[in-house]
């Protein structure tokens, strides 16, 4: 099921948007992750590659669209990425797939305006080891911007903190993307 105004513009004018390595890094840290990350919402692959090379594990990428999944396929080829793993997978209505516990971080990114964000936040917590971090970035809702869903249905920061509190992450900080993400806001959160 396809999420509310969801659909991907022309990739180079996508990616425009993000300084992904230096997104990364904020969101990452300086070590990167030790283990597995899972991705919901692949997409073009923007953040994907660089977090492939920032990780110890796999790269489970997801997507529903078979087109996202095939092209982040080739990106990884010509990367010779071998840790992602792309699989299409309606993840809002099916799950993950991914054993419970199993991933040392998850990244969502522009999603949480879909229908029922919760129920999306409480799967990444699932898959989730204790002590796994949760990434957020979402389009700004304080300002018009290039791109994104309309504005009214954009959650805002301490909206995003309220859902992933109820999800049942613990600490959650605020992580200052202006710099690399002008047009969004971050959050950490730990399972």
């Amino acid at each position: 099921m396809k999420g509310r105004e969801s659909g991907m513009p022309d990739e180079e004018f996508w990616n425009s948007f993000f300084a992904t390595e230096g997104a990364l890094e904020s969101l990452l840290g300086n070590n990167g992750v030790q283990g597995d990350l899972l991705e919901f919402g692949c997409g073009y692959g923007t953040f994907t590659i660089p977090a492939a090379g920032r990780t110890t594990g796999i790269v489970t990428a997801l997507d529903i669209e078979p087109e996202m999944v095939e092209r982040l396929k080739s990106l990884a080829e010509e990367y010779r990425l071998s840790n992602i793993r792309p699989q299409l997978r309606d993840f809002v209505a099916n799950g993950t797939g991914l054993d419970s516990a199993s991933q040392a971080h998850a990244i969502v990114f522009n999603l949480l305006h879909l229908e029922h964000p919760v129920t999306l936040l409480r799967e990444a917590h699932r898959v989730l080891q204790s002590g796994g971090v949760l990434s957020v970035i979402h389009w700004r809702s304080d300002i018009p911007t290039p791109r994104g869903p309309s504005l009214e249905i954009r959650p805002t920061p301490e909206q995003c903190r309220a859902w992933l509190s109820e999800a049942g992450f613990g600490r959650i900080t605020n992580v200052d993307l202006e710099e690399f993400c002008p047009f969004h806001y971050g959050l950490v959160a730990t399972r």
